[in-house]
């Protein structure tokens, strides 16, 4: 009798990883939201220490609005998205183009409902030095920067490219520094908590991650048509 291990179910493996996110992100709004106080004073620690810096340093400041507001906006990543989805359906991709459509809309419907439920207020300063609305958790900048990252990512290894590929390489760099910097930007601007911003990478990674098992369980073994921009 082989000793071989046989391979899991489609989508098998990608279920596990965003119940582990899932089960991860819940216990951070857990913690923050009691609040713990070892969890809400480094929340607090976290905030204060870089408001203080953004007002010492108006120019920095004023560059992570920059970035947070054009480079990292949600509307930067959805209107990628939308250029993904249009590509897609021109080159006849229809269901994985409505796969990506469908994974955004989604992750926007987790992120407004997760707001609406939790309420979380914003940190308040007597000398802001930057504003926004609606409720803090999770951080929807974070989260959709996250999701588009997990997705766009997603779309290359499925057309083959592998970890050895300097494409993929510069991908994930990319996507690390994005997820990472847009969750900075938002703190050293006072409109988050650190624990927002972790709620939202985790959510929207789980999101993705799920969404490609349910990928997976849809189309087994399958892989997509060549490169993204490869002309049929």
């Amino acid at each position: 009798m082989s000793g071989a291990t046989r391979p899991g179910p489609p989508g098998a493996w990608q279920a596990r990883v965003a119940a582990v996110l899932g089960a991860a992100a819940a216990l951070v709004t857990v913690l923050a939201l009691l609040p713990w106080q070892p969890f809400a004073a480094l929340d607090q620690q976290v905030a204060s220490g870089l408001h203080t810096a953004a007002l010492e340093r108006p120019a920095v400041t004023r560059t992570m609005r920059i970035l947070t507001d054009w480079v990292w906006d949600p509307w930067t990543f959805r209107l990628l998205l939308a250029a993904v989805f249009i590509r897609l359906m021109w080159r006849g991709e229809r269901l994985t183009a409505y796969w990506t459509a469908g994974t955004v809309l989604v992750g926007a419907a987790v992120q407004q409902g997760m707001k609406a439920a939790l309420g979380r207020e914003r940190p308040r300063w007597r000398e802001p030095v930057d504003s926004a609305e609606y409720a803090a958790m999770p951080s929807g900048h974070v989260m959709t920067a996250a999701l588009a990252c997990v997705v766009l990512l997603w779309l290359l290894h499925e057309r083959g490219t592998t970890v050895t590929d300097v494409w993929w390489r510069s991908a994930v760099v990319a996507a690390v520094v994005s997820v990472l910097g847009v969750a900075f930007t938002r703190v050293w601007l006072g409109v988050h908590w650190l624990s927002d911003t972790v709620v939202g990478a985790l959510l929207g990674t789980g999101v993705a991650v799920a969404s490609t098992a349910i990928w997976a369980v849809l189309r087994p073994g399958e892989r997509l048509p060549g490169p993204v921009d490869q002309v049929p």
